[in-house]
């Protein structure tokens, strides 16, 4: 009776689609909670790595991002399920929204198995013509030798989220970030200390925390989501995959190119030494919290967007966009002045070597800075994505990613400061939200 009422308060928000603060908040912050699931296994293993060596916690970075970038098809993809999953609930087609899950969830399971048996094929080949220490160039594969088999947890993940996403039933989602989080960690010691495993047993860890939060959501998803009312049939429709892939193409293109794109960033990194690596995956791992509040931000931007579209409001998309901008600095100004001002104890956290923590403060600042233009950019640009542009995202994708290895290459050009290589971040998020705003303008939302 409580899941029913509650059932109907949500689709009460949403019929009125008026949303303040506080319901933005609310479906947000479980969001939030799922996404820190998945940068809280990086962190955790470049924590522990830290500790292991300046090779390992280097190799996890080149590793980590790798993995990233072949993870993004099948993230981008669960975005344009997003997107047509909260279009047929703002339509209250709500029996359409199961349908189209299955087939969503169908094709990410055979894509998960596909790049897993592609990665064992390729990545080895791949990776040594770009990485030029043997020595992390070994520890780099042993990590993909166990961590590629996550995708066949957490590509089902993506599907049960988006579907969750998209009918606003997102409370769930803090479930299985409590459960991942209780596994990796204790795992990630005992495997990598305990066994002695290294870098191989922060994959294991990491790997085996996704599954254990697919199955927390998935036994959710059973007990509680009302099978007749969402239509939560296994069938198979191929004019419905059809759909959402013609919308999820270009997202799964989108995401693929820009972490690969940040891949390529972490080479040219790698190029200037094994400890400029070491520094480097120490700010990524501080910049995956900040990043954890743009991307849930961002993302349910996208669905609440589609919601709108859905219910024929398409003038309340910028106004949409400006409470959650506000919301997304009124959360994360705090977290950056803290970071600030306990900086030498948050990177000591990764590393005892001095060196280390005294070069990275200067990249650690640029890099917080950067949250400030990061989160309108990823905000306006899902906004475009909600909006089932998902062809105009990937175009403002590829003309940022030619700005973007421009101004690196000039940089490594002229300078081996890894503080002016970070600043490329901050033309990257700028260019992408300035591109898109004037996409939405000239749409008339």
């Amino acid at each position: 009776m409580l899941l029913k009422a509650a059932g109907y308060i949500v689709s009460y928000w949403f019929e009125q689609m008026n949303y303040t603060y506080k319901k933005i908040w609310l479906i947000v912050f479980p969001v939030m909670m799922s996404i820190l699931i998945e940068q809280l296994i990086n962190i955790t293993d470049a924590l522990f790595l830290g500790h292991v060596g300046d090779v390992e916690l280097g190799a996890s970075a080149l590793a980590g991002i790798w993995f990233l970038a072949i993870y993004m098809l099948g993230f981008g993809f669960s975005l344009g399920l997003q997107v047509v999953i909260a279009r047929r609930n703002g339509e209250q087609r709500y029996a359409e929204t199961g349908k189209t899950f299955f087939q969503g969830l169908l094709f990410l399971l055979m894509l998960a198995v596909l790049l897993c048996l592609l990665s064992k094929i390729f990545s080895p080949v791949l990776l040594k013509h770009l990485i030029t220490s043997d020595d992390v160039y070994n520890a780099v594969i042993r990590y993909l030798d166990w961590r590629i088999w996550g995708l066949l947890f957490s590509f089902p993940f993506l599907a049960l989220r988006s579907f969750l996403v998209g009918i606003t039933q997102t409370k769930s989602l803090n479930m299985a970030a409590f459960t991942a989080v209780l596994v990796n960690i204790p795992l990630n010691w005992l495997l990598i200390f305990g066994f002695d495993m290294g870098i191989s047993g922060a994959a294991i860890a990491s790997s085996s925390a996704e599954m254990c939060s697919l199955a927390v959501l998935a036994a959710y998803m059973f007990r509680h989501i009302d099978k007749k009312v969402y239509g939560l049939y296994w069938r198979i429709d191929i004019t419905i995959l059809k759909e959402v892939f013609s919308i999820s193409v270009w997202s799964m293109l989108q995401f693929f190119t820009s972490v690969a794109i940040w891949f390529l960033f972490f080479v040219a990194i790698e190029r200037l030494g094994e400890t400029e690596l070491a520094v480097s995956n120490i700010v990524r791992s501080v910049s995956a919290l900040f990043s954890v509040i743009v991307n849930a931000l961002a993302g349910v931007t996208g669905s609440l967007v589609s919601n709108l579209i859905g219910a024929g409001e398409k003038k309340k998309v910028f106004p949409l966009c400006h409470k959650i901008i506000r919301l997304g600095y009124a959360t994360g100004i705090p977290l950056i002045a803290f970071a600030l001002c306990f900086h030498q104890p948050i990177i000591g956290a990764y590393t005892e070597n001095p060196a280390i923590v005294q070069l990275a403060w200067s990249p650690f600042l640029v890099m917080l800075l950067n949250y400030f233009f990061a989160l309108p950019g990823y905000v306006y640009l899902n906004a475009v994505t909600g909006t089932g542009a998902t062809r105009a995202t990937f175009i403002f994708q590829a003309v940022t990613i030619i700005a973007y290895q421009i101004y690196l290459w000039s940089v490594s050009c002229v300078s081996t400061s890894l503080s002016v290589y970070w600043t490329a971040e901050y033309l990257y998020v700028i260019l992408l939200g300035v591109l898109s705003v004037i996409y939405l303008k000239n749409k008339g939302y």
